[in-house]
């Protein structure tokens, strides 16, 4: 199925709109908006993604989770295969950020193909951040930590394509080194 321009615009504003407020944690604490996008780039300008679906999904990622959007009015503005994978990489963040982190990795390798591949995405993207603009305060030992999770988590959903596999495996890579130094 062709993709819809206008559904992947209206998708754009709507994450726009409900991340305005929102910053990154880096020390230039730049807009939040910034990481959806990006993810939706990897997928299509790094993995050769053009699945609506998917898409919608990277760039709608967040919502739930970090703003008061419910999975109910994905549903209702973007349909039913958009909120199911939405629901799929939202995190319960009633639970410790720990506990959060335990299930995601357990889930990872049991979510739908589309869950998959925002979630290889949204840790690429993640990774390439702690990276290069770590989040405020955060230490060296918990940036490697947070790398590795990320990495485990990208691994657990690997397989689809191979090209944004191996992505994630060289900017693991390239984190680490940064990290440490050696980049």
């Amino acid at each position: 199925m062709p993709t819809s321009p206008s559904r992947i615009l209206r998708a754009v504003a709507f994450a726009a709109d409900r991340h305005r407020f929102q910053r990154r944690k880096d020390d230039a604490s730049s807009p939040y908006i910034n990481h959806p996008i990006e993810v939706a780039e990897v997928l299509v300008i790094e993995a050769g993604v053009d699945d609506e679906t998917t898409l919608i999904a990277a760039l709608l990622h967040d919502t739930v989770e970090d703003t008061e959007t419910t999975i109910e009015e994905i549903r209702e503005l973007f349909g039913p295969a958009v909120a199911a994978v939405v629901a799929e990489v939202t995190d319960d963040t009633t639970l410790p950020r720990q506990e959060r982190r335990r299930i995601q990795l357990e889930r990872a390798g049991g979510v739908s193909r589309e869950a998959k591949l925002v979630k290889i995405a949204d840790k690429i993207s993640n990774i390439r951040d702690v990276a290069s603009r770590p989040p405020t305060g955060w230490s060296l030992e918990r940036r490697r930590e947070y790398v590795l999770w990320a990495a485990s988590v990208a691994r657990e959903c690997a397989g689809i394509i191979p090209k944004l596999d191996e992505l994630a495996e060289k900017e693991l890579t390239r984190a680490m080194a940064t990290i440490d130094g050696r980049f």
